[in-house]
C-alpha cells in the first residue's frame, strides 16, 4: 500500500506504507487508508515530527559518542533517516498551514 498525501498548496507526496504509517503514528493519526490533517492541526503535527527527528538525532549522536574509535563511515546510519524522510512532508504541512488548506491521504 502507498500513502499519497494531498494538499491544494503543493504537489502530491507519496510514501511507502511502513514509512507513511510511522509518520501518521508520530503525528497522532490513525494510519488508515484515508484521513485528514486539518489546517488547525498542522502546527501540532509539525511539532510532533520535529520532536521525533530531534529524538532520533540524539540517539545517533549518542551512538557516535559511545564509539569514538570508529571512523565516520562505520558509525554513519544505514538507510534514510527520519529527518530526510519527513522533510518533504513538513514542507507540505507548513505551506498548507500558511495557505489554510488541509492535508489528506487516500481520498
Amino acid at each position: 500500500m502507498l500513502y499519497k498525501f494531498k494538499s491544494k498548496s503543493t504537489a502530491d507526496l507519496i510514501m511507502l506504507e511502513p514509512n507513511g504509517r510511522r509518520v501518521l503514528e508520530i503525528i497522532g493519526k490513525t494510519p488508515g487508508p484515508q484521513g485528514i490533517i486539518l489546517s488547525s492541526q498542522i502546527a501540532a503535527a509539525v511539532g510532533a515530527l520535529e520532536s521525533a527527528v530531534a529524538a532520533e538525532d540524539a540517539l545517533a549522536a549518542q551512538a557516535r559518542a559511545e564509539s569514538p574509535e570508529e571512523d565516520e563511515e562505520t558509525v554513519r546510519p544505514q538507510g534514510v533517516s527520519l529527518r530526510q524522510r519527513v522533510a518533504p512532508l513538513i514542507d507540505m504541512l507548513r505551506r498548507s498551514e500558511r495557505e489554510g488548506h488541509d492535508v489528506t491521504w487516500g481520498v
